[in-house]
């Protein structure tokens, strides 16, 4: 994977946090992004327990979370009309179209997503 920066998926950020190492190495020494639906999607997960919520805010510390703008809300209702995906994976698509980032997924419906930089992650 070329670059330093990288934007990773709600998935990526769960098999991170579940002790994929293989994940882990690929993503040593880069820089990690994260959209603010991947932090709620994460800490609003039903029936975590303090010990996880404290394993994932501890991961969000290496992650810099990206939060919505006008410029991405315009992606986003772009992507939504074109491709028909689930708002959530719109914002994160359209979050790291509009950093310019690739984006780091196992979820092959970004496929569909021309415009996005796409790495599948595939175990």
């Amino acid at each position: 994977m070329s670059g330093n920066n990288v934007m990773i998926d709600t998935n990526i950020a769960i098999y991170l946090l579940n002790g994929d190492h293989s994940l882990a190495e690929i993503l040593n020494e880069k820089k990690l992004f994260i959209s603010f639906i991947t932090q709620l999607e994460l800490l609003g997960y039903p029936g975590i327990d303090e010990e996880q919520t404290k394993k994932i805010e501890n991961m969000l510390t290496y992650c810099v979370i990206v939060d919505i703008n006008n410029s991405i809300k315009s992606r986003v209702i772009d992507l939504r009309k074109k491709y028909a995906l689930k708002l959530p994976d719109c914002i994160i698509a359209a979050t790291s179209i509009y950093l310019d980032i690739p984006l780091l997924t196992a979820d092959k419906d970004f496929e569909k997503i021309k415009e996005l930089n796409l790495l599948l992650y595939e175990k």
